[in-house]
């Protein structure tokens, strides 16, 4: 038997029709569908203490490891997810019952060359990988990756750690 396109039509479209339904009335019945299910509640803690970087085993020179830890507090005061945001030895933290600590380990280090970038665009890149863990109270981690700054074109090796704390702020948004 031959069937032309209205016929087709007339067959396809009911069952087309009632497989739709069958989903809508699942869904509005509540059983779960993976888009639905929602993300694990956010954190909201009112204080951050942020550490100074430890440079472990990496060769990390000490105006990159001051610029880290400057940027790193200017970029997560800027997030405004913090009532306070404290330095490491600040005394004041241990007052925050709800504080969360920040610390970053040096993973690895490319000091790069800003004259080869300039001229080549290809070689000198400058990177930094740091571990970046934040931690409640009670020591539980909530955060522990490692983040990544780079620059690969135009500008200072030190923009290398302005780029990486853009990085860790918008982790603190996506996480606070």
């Amino acid at each position: 038997m031959k069937l032309n396109s209205r016929m087709a039509v007339s067959v396809i479209f009911p069952v087309i029709l009632a497989c739709a339904s069958l989903l809508m009335a699942g869904s509005l019945m509540g059983e779960p569908r993976s888009a639905d299910t929602p993300a694990a509640p956010k954190v909201t803690p009112s204080a951050i203490q942020i550490q100074v970087v430890d440079p472990g085993d990496v060769p990390l020179p000490l105006e990159f490891r001051v610029a880290v830890y400057e940027n790193v507090i200017t970029q997560i005061q800027k997030t405004g997810k913090f009532k306070h945001v404290y330095r490491s030895g600040d005394t004041e933290a241990a007052s925050a019952p709800d504080l969360v600590t920040l610390s970053m380990v040096a993973q690895s280090f490319n000091k790069g060359s800003q004259k080869k970038r300039e001229v080549t665009t290809v070689t000198g890149w400058s990177s930094m990988t740091l571990k970046v863990r934040i931690t409640d109270h009670a020591g539980q981690a909530i955060v522990d990756r490692d983040i990544e700054g780079k620059v690969r074109f135009f500008g200072e090796n030190l923009n290398v750690t302005y780029d990486f704390s853009k990085k860790v702020a918008s982790v603190v948004r996506d996480t606070f």
